[in-house]
This record gives structure tokens, C-alpha cells and sequence, in this order.
């Protein structure tokens, strides 16, 4: 299998760096092609990936071609390699926010193209990510699952309509850094009363992952889980409140209603 990426930023890179870790696909049938030169012809040597000269060359070489560019400029890509996509008939794979399938169809001007659209998380580049999927009516059942079976080696894949992608963003796309610095909170917390920043980090960040795997191991809802952890008049339902009080939860919502709004405009 040939993957193409159009477009090498830090996402596209996450994508390609976990796939790389995975062992699954050989380095040199990774084609990879941008507007910055410098960019992404050193990236390519680093990891041993082939360099196309140009966009077209992506599209003629790859089975599946991984759009990763700015939204602004995902219809000028599209038109300029339309004619090539028609003729290779690679799997379009949009990273692209806010462009719909419908307008990605549009910009190709052929509706036969198989275009699936995905939205992948950073965590993908240590094979735990997140990506949800959503695909136009000319994909293949084979493509499909040979896709998310690529995916799939990168974290978790969830099928998803594609209305419900901006809310996927808040939760999956931009929560990393709200998790981010909720571990770091925590851990200044953790210097306050003595410890060592990175003893701090270290002990905040492994709660949290422990948590996250108990959650998705476990038959019980989040909220029965926090139940389990707190004792009748102990340090944790203390802790809870303190929280509650001072809006924890009003603000992860304000965080994801900001989020989905940006996406949306």
C-alpha cells in the first residue's frame, strides 16, 4: 500500500510518525509533497520517505492521498490535481476542518472519486489517537475498511455523521491541550506543597492515564467511577466540591462550546 500526503504539517507528520512506529508501512512508500520545500524535502530524507516534486506526482503515485493543508487553499489543491485523481482514482483522505464532502466532491468535479473525510487527534503519533471518519457515497466497502484498518494503528476509529464532526474537534481534536494543562495545574498544585515539577508531572499524568484506561475498560459510567473514589466525608469528595464551586464543570463546557463555535465559523 502507497499513502500520499499533500501537505506536511504537524498533523499529517503525527500521522506519518505513527504509522512509521507501527512498522506497518515501509518508509520509502510514503510520498509526501508541500508548498515549503525545505520543509518537507528534509523531513522526507530524515525518515526515509520519498519526496515528490509535485502535488500531481502524489496523486499518480499513492492509493490513498491524505489532504493535510490549510481549508483556504484545499480547493485550489483539488482543481489542480482533479484530472490525475480521475485517472489513478487514489482514496481522497481530507484532514481538512470545516470543508464538508460535499464541497471536496465539488472542488474535484467528479463525483466518481472516492473522498473520505477523517479528523485524527495529535495523539495519533503514539499510536493512541482518536479519528473519526465519514465517507462520500462513491467509497468502496473494501476501501473503507482497508482505511480504518491504517487508522486503526494509530489509536481508536469511530464512524461518525459528518454534522457531528465540530463537536468531535472539541472532543477529541483540541482536548489534548485542555488535558494538557490540566495535568500542568495539577502538578503546580503539586509544587505548592513541595514536590518537584517534573516528580509532579510525572505523578499527575499517570493518574490521568490510568483514569482514561479505567474509564474505557470499565462497564461503569464516569460519574459511578468518581463515586467509587469518594468516601464518605474524605479528602476526595472535599476536593470535588472545592471544584464544583469554583465551576470546573461550567468551564470544560465554555471550553468545548468555544471550540465547536470556532470550527463552525
Amino acid at each position: 500500500m502507497k499513502l500520499g500526503f499533500i501537505g506536511v504539517g504537524n498533523m499529517a507528520k503525527a500521522i506519518i510518525e505513527g504509522l512509521l512506529a507501527a512498522g506497518k508501512v515501509a518508509p520509502a512508500d510514503i510520498y509526501i509533497h508541500s508548498a515549503h520545500a525545505a520543509n518537507y524535502e528534509s523531513y522526507a530524507a530524515e525518515k526515509g520517505l520519498t519526496a515528490c516534486k509535485d502535488n500531481t506526482a502524489v496523486a499518480l503515485e499513492a492509493d490513498y492521498v491524505f489532504l493535510a493543508v490549510k481549508p483556504l487553499t484545499a480547493g485550489e489543491v483539488l482543481r489542480e490535481i482533479a484530472d490525475y485523481l480521475v485517472e489513478a482514482k487514489p482514496v481522497v483522505v481530507s484532514m481538512v476542518s470545516g470543508v464538508s464532502l460535499t464541497e471536496l466532491t465539488d472542488f474535484i468535479g467528479a463525483p466518481e472519486v472516492e473522498v473520505v473525510r477523517i479528523m485524527p487527534n495529535v495523539n495519533v503519533a503514539i499510536s493512541e489517537g482518536m479519528t473519526a471518519m465519514v465517507a462520500n457515497d462513491a467509497v468502496s466497502d473494501e476501501h473503507y475498511q482497508e482505511l480504518t484498518a491504517v487508522l486503526n494503528q494509530l489509536g481508536q476509529t469511530t464512524n461518525l455523521p459528518e454534522a457531528d464532526f465540530s463537536t468531535f474537534v472539541a472532543l477529541a481534536g483540541s482536548s489534548p491541550a485542555f488535558v494538557y494543562f490540566y495535568i500542568d495545574s495539577m502538578a503546580k498544585a503539586g509544587v505548592k506543597y513541595g514536590l518537584k515539577k517534573d516528580q509532579a508531572v510525572q505523578v499527575a499524568a499517570q493518574a490521568v492515564l490510568g483514569s482514561a484506561k479505567n474509564v474505557l475498560q470499565s462497564s461503569k459510567s464516569p460519574m459511578d467511577l468518581v463515586d467509587d473514589v469518594c468516601s464518605p466525608g474524605g479528602t476526595t469528595i472535599a476536593g470535588l466540591l472545592a471544584m464544583e464551586e469554583a465551576g470546573f464543570m461550567r468551564s470544560v463546557v465554555r471550553g468545548i462550546d468555544a471550540t465547536i463555535a470556532k470550527d463552525q465559523e
